[in-house]
Order: structure tokens, then sequence, then C-alpha cells
């Protein structure tokens, strides 16, 4: 028996009804914030084992040899996704396919509490004509099952495949499963038995989702006096290049979005209000956007940092993404406090944020899926407009770039690993040897600033090793963390 959290996320619902639009979305929600996530996709299977260009006939029910392949292929996920959990310490696993029927989700129930799985059915309901046909054409004919098929040909081939999956589809109904309902696309959700945590954390996330076409726009503000002096935070006013480019920003976002509504988020932070005077649109100011604290290194430049924290320099090299500075904030700390803000953004239509490199690389790695290592090097550079607009399977994205110059302060990826000055456990007096015409020298150790903080910690995340699977025998830090999440406002469990 497994003591580590494993769920299975088991998508319902008839073709073109936004299954593997809703998976893939949570896939990535849960990826960004350090959940180990995968989807298993029964299509895929199917493709691999008995090809794609099948007819519409091959889905017929009364078909019993097209019945058996796909349970053969529902089969081989199933098989997959249980050996991923036990070989990969998977924690959320998203199994992607119609399962339209009460035989079939309790196949899977039955086969996955063996497993010592929990299983959370996601139903995906949608009655409006008009977004399954949108649906159809947007992502059903590009998909390899028609492949170099005429698309009228094809739109009409997958028409006939839904209404054979129509003959034989039963709703959920079980009382005794874990599920949620999304109806019309969240306008009407229905949720029964979701008691723990993490998937009311999912049914949150589901609750906000929205298909609504808009435009995601993201631009660091103008370059600022600290900018021009390589010193990191701050909160330092725009520079004259900074003050043009807040000049520009209004033409360039009125040239790519029309007369269209928009909502501006900034910062508190004087740079990104600066920079957002000039638009004329309602505005909003978070706290949650402020630039990452830099802490004790607030105010200093990278080489003032490679001298009076060597150690530290090093560190943050190694591991950019973990590393928390003395007083200040890691990345992964980024993460998890845009968390609020990730959820408000899924809701919103047309949205312009204006804010600073560390933010804008976590949000941007959220919607275009980067992972943590890569996040803390994404080119975010000064005076572009980055434009991004949502699909099915992800963003497709434009920069725009104002012809005013700008410093550069990226820092590229080390290429070696960092020789870092390995900060020394507590109560350790051992010295560094250097050698001063021909005499050792004994030196003191250097001081660390901060530390690499690998583990989450933090209370939008439950402090329990069960969702953070350890080695055997291993004892998890977070059973002494101070922080003592309150989880009553999003716990969903019925207390009666």
């Amino acid at each position: 028996m497994t003591t580590n959290l494993r769920i299975a996320c088991v998508m319902v619902g008839l073709p073109a009804r936004g299954k593997t639009y809703i998976a893939q979305k949570v896939c990535r929600y849960l990826t960004w914030l350090g959940i180990n996530t995968k989807v298993f996709n029964v299509g895929n299977y199917r493709r691999q084992l008995h090809g794609a260009n099948l007819c519409h006939t091959f889905f017929d029910p009364h078909n019993e040899v097209g019945q058996q392949q796909r349970r053969e292929a529902a089969d081989a996920a199933l098989h997959d996704m249980i050996r991923w959990f036990n070989e990969d310490q998977g924690i959320v696993a998203i199994y992607d396919a119609t399962n339209s029927t009460h035989e079939r989700r309790q196949w899977i129930h039955d086969k996955l509490a063996k497993e010592d799985t929990q299983v959370f059915f996601i139903e995906s309901i949608c009655q409006d004509e008009e977004l399954i046909v949108a649906n159809i054409k947007d992502v059903k004919l590009s998909s390899p099952d028609y492949a170099n098929v005429d698309p009228a040909l094809a739109a009409d081939d997958f028409k006939a495949r839904i209404e054979h999956y129509k003959e034989q589809y039963e709703t959920i109904t079980e009382k005794d499963f874990t599920y949620i309902k999304l109806i019309n696309v969240g306008s009407q959700v229905v949720i029964n038995l979701v008691k723990g945590y993490l998937e009311s954390r999912i049914v949150y996330y589901l609750m906000n989702l929205h298909i609504v076409p808009r435009k995601i726009y993201m631009s660091r503000h103008g370059e600022s006096a600290y900018n021009l002096s390589g010193k990191l935070g701050g909160d330092s006013y725009l520079s004259p290049r900074g003050e043009m480019y807040a000049i520009k920003l209004p033409d360039l976002i009125n040239e790519h979005l029309g007369n269209k509504p928009l909502t501006v988020w900034t910062s508190t932070m004087k740079r990104t209000i600066q920079t957002a005077e000039g638009l004329m649109y309602p505005k909003l100011q978070w706290k949650a956007l402020d630039e990452l604290d830099a802490g004790v290194c607030d105010g200093m430049t990278y080489e003032e940092i490679e001298e009076k924290y060597p150690e530290d320099y090093a560190n943050r090299d190694e591991d950019k993404f973990n590393y928390r500075y003395r007083g200040g904030e890691s990345y992964r700390d980024v993460v998890l406090r845009l968390e609020p803000v990730i959820m408000d953004l899924e809701r919103q239509e047309n949205i312009l944020i204006i804010g600073h490199q560390a933010i804008l690389r976590c949000i941007y790695a959220y919607f275009m899926n980067h992972s943590h290592e890569d996040l803390p090097y994404l080119k975010i550079p000064l005076h572009t407009l980055i434009e991004l607009t949502p699909k099915a399977y992800g963003c497709e994205e434009k920069r725009f770039k104002v012809d005013i110059e700008a410093v550069d302060t990226h820092r590229a990826k080390p290429t070696a690993r960092a020789n870092s000055i390995r900060k020394k456990p507590a109560g350790d007096t051992s010295s560094i040897e250097g050698k001063k015409g021909g005499l050792k020298l004994k030196l003191p150790p250097v001081g660390a600033s901060g530390e690499i903080i690998k583990e989450p910690m933090s209370p939008l995340i439950p402090i329990s090793p069960k969702l953070f699977p350890q080695p055997k025998g291993a004892k998890s830090s977070l059973l002494n963390s101070p922080i003592e999440p309150d989880m009553s406002t999003f716990n969903l469990e019925d207390k009666n």
C-alpha cells in the first residue's frame, strides 16, 4: 500500500466537448505549482495500436471489433498510468477519454481503487451547438485522425462519430463517486463528494475557466533608473528612455487591440504605475505583482553580490528557481504568490499586465508551459509588448519591439554547473585554507545570505508528506514547518 497521495482525474464527455482542453489546462496549472502531473490520452494509444484515419463506423457501439480495439487502447493507457504512479512518484494523472458509460467508469474506478488511487471524475457537458461546431473546426479537424482529409468530409465523419457515442452515453449519476460536472463551459457546475484539499483546488480552478476569445498582453515597465545602474529591486522611477516607452505604449496597444475593452494590471511599484499612466483603461494594482524580493541583496548589483556573498552568487546560478534570498524570496515563492493572480487571470477577457522581469517570467511560463528549470532564464526584454492568444492546446505568441533602446537585464543560464561554495551545516567551524606568500592562512568561512529551498513552503499547498513523495524512511522538513495553512476557505468537504 502506498503512503503517497495519488489522484486520477478521469475525463467524461462526448467528443468535441472540451475534455482535452480541460485536461491540458489542469495539467499545466498543477505542473506550474510543482505538482507531478501527466495526461494520458486514450486517443493517442488508439492511434498507436490501431492507426489513425479510421472511419466513423469504428466507433459504432455495434461494431464488436472496434469496441474490442478501443478497450485495448483504454487498458493500455490505464496500465501506463498506474506504472507512472508506481515508478515516477506521480501525484495527479489525467485520464483523457470519453468514458461515457457507467460500466466503463466502474471498471476504471475499481482498477484504480486497488492501486490506492483516489478517483475524481470531471464531466464536460455542452449543449451549445455553436460551441460544438467551433470546437470541431478549430481542434478536431486538425487532429491526426483527419490528416490530409477534405475538411468538409472530415466534419461530416466526426459528426457521425459523435452520434455513435450519443447512442450509449450515460451522464454521471453514481452517488458514491467523486465528480464535478461542468455544463456549457462552467455556466453551471455540479459537485459531488469532493473532500480532499487538492481536489478542491482543482475544482476551484475549473470553475474559473472560460473559452471566450481574448488577448493577454504582458509588458515590463519602461526602463528604470535601477535598470541603468544594474541594481536589483528597489522602487525607482523610470529613466528618460523608460518615459518614452510609456508614451508610446498606448498607441501600440491600440494598434493591435483596436477599440476592444481592456483591463490593465500593474504592481504597486512606481515604475509599473508610471508606465501605465497614459493608458485610458480601467486599472488595478496588485501587491502580488510586485517584483521578486531580493531581501538583503535589494539595491545591490550582481557584481556587488558576487564580491560580498560569493556563496550565494554561485548557489543562485546552481539552482536559480529554488534559491531564496535571506529575508527575500525564490522564484518558487513567487510562483506560489502568483497563484491567486492566475486564478483571476483565467476569469478575465482582454488584459494587459505591466510587471517586472521575474513576475512576468512566472506568468509567461504558466501560459507557455515552461519548466521550473527554464523559467528563471526566460527572455522578457524591456520595451517589448508580448501578445498571447489562448488556443485549445496552448497559446499563440507575438512580440512587438518598440524602437527605443534599453539596457539588457537578461543573464543567460550558466553553461556549466557552478562551483558553489556550499553552505556548511550549523555548528561547522571548519575553515577554508588559502595561500599567500607561501604561507597557509586560515580564512573564515563565507557567510551566506540565503539558501536553496527545494521543498514547497506555501499555505496554498497542504503541509503533508503525502502530497510530495519522500524516499522510504526519510523525514520531511515540511512536518516542522512554521506555516500553518488555513484551508477552510477552499475545502468543499460536507461537514454534516
